[in-house]
């Protein structure tokens, strides 16, 4: 017992060797060691190098673009060769180019082809795929090959099946009624829709990917009740599968509608996206690097199609923000 007012002693450890008594800082920088300079450095490369690469090939070329958007320079000639003309190019655009409304209605035929033919047949490849049929794994590599392949391949490939004389598609058709060959690719009235097929074929396998992704995750427990409450399984998959999917619905729209303003490699490789086949994308190729080189007019195509592009990706972040907000 101790006395009344005084306090006990409480024992200190025992100080070690050399009489320094390690503080808690001390302990803690152990503990919580820094990086290594060889991780550090590690570290530094693996951002740098990407945030360098990504500055360098798509941040300084856009900002270029946007800049020589507003000027009447060739490509001849150095910075004294540049001219600002202000909003002329955009102007010329809207009023005077007359390949530049058929080219933004040819890209909205394209993006609605994907969303009413290429998107849903996908997803009904899918639906079919995930029944676990017998040879699954074979028809998913078949479907999914021409994604694989390069567009320029896949241009090559519907070239010789849309051929006039030695095509595919001809040799099965056969002839019009005035004798003639139907020209796919060379008749402006349907050189479009004949791209256009070309292009689902290789649309729909990707699409058959991501919504297989998505109904591989859904919770078999939820067809189960669907089943149990008397739904058909049409009924189960639009009033209980379809919903829970859709952050793959967005994300397959975001993608449809890039790939759909992107759009370039088979109508370039086809007919250089002339006669029919104008596209945003093929104009801008084509007053940069074409006969007459109109570099300042050809970035002022590239940044409405950049504005235009824009759109759904910030869509899409908005929409994934406020998801992981809420």
């Amino acid at each position: 017992m101790t006395a009344r007012g005084t306090s006990s002693a409480i024992p200190t450890p025992p100080a070690p060797a050399g009489g320094v008594v390690p503080s808690r800082r001390t302990s803690r920088r152990k503990r919580y060691s820094p990086l290594s300079r060889g991780d550090r450095l590690i570290l530094a490369l693996m951002v740098g190098i990407p945030t360098l690469l990504v500055v360098v090939f798509i941040l300084v070329p856009t900002i270029a673009s946007i800049i020589l958007s507003f000027t009447s320079w060739n490509g001849i000639g150095g910075l004294d060769a540049i001219k600002f003309i202000g909003l002329k190019n955009y102007s010329d655009l809207a009023t005077i180019y007359k390949p530049f409304w058929p080219a933004i209605s040819h890209n909205v035929i394209w993006l609605l082809f994907f969303l009413g033919i290429a998107t849903p047949l996908g997803m009904f490849l899918a639906v079919l795929l995930d029944k676990n049929i017998r040879g699954t794994r074979i028809y998913q590599s078949a479907l999914y090959m021409p994604v694989v392949l390069s567009l320029a391949i896949v241009g090559f490939i519907w070239i010789l099946i849309y051929a006039p004389e030695q095509g595919l598609l001809n040799n099965l058709i056969g002839r019009t009624e005035q004798g003639n060959q139907i020209s796919w690719l060379g008749d402006p009235d349907i050189n479009l829709w004949a791209v256009l097929v070309a292009a689902s074929w290789r649309q729909v396998g990707y699409v058959m990917v991501l919504y297989l992704a998505g109904l591989k995750a859904v919770d078999p427990a939820l067809r189960e009740a669907a089943a149990i409450d008397g739904a058909s399984e049409t009924q189960a998959f639009f009033r209980v599968v379809f919903p829970v999917m859709r952050p793959i619905n967005i994300v397959i729209l975001v993608i449809t509608v890039i790939e759909s303003l992107r759009a370039f490699d088979l109508a370039f490789i086809i007919n250089k996206g002339l006669n029919g086949l104008e596209l945003l994308s093929t104009l801008v190729t084509n007053n940069i690097i074409g006969e007459t080189s109109r570099i300042g007019f050809g970035s002022a195509i590239a940044v409405v199609l950049l504005m235009v592009s824009v759109g759904p990706i910030i869509f899409y972040l908005v929409r994934a923000l406020r998801e992981e907000n809420e």
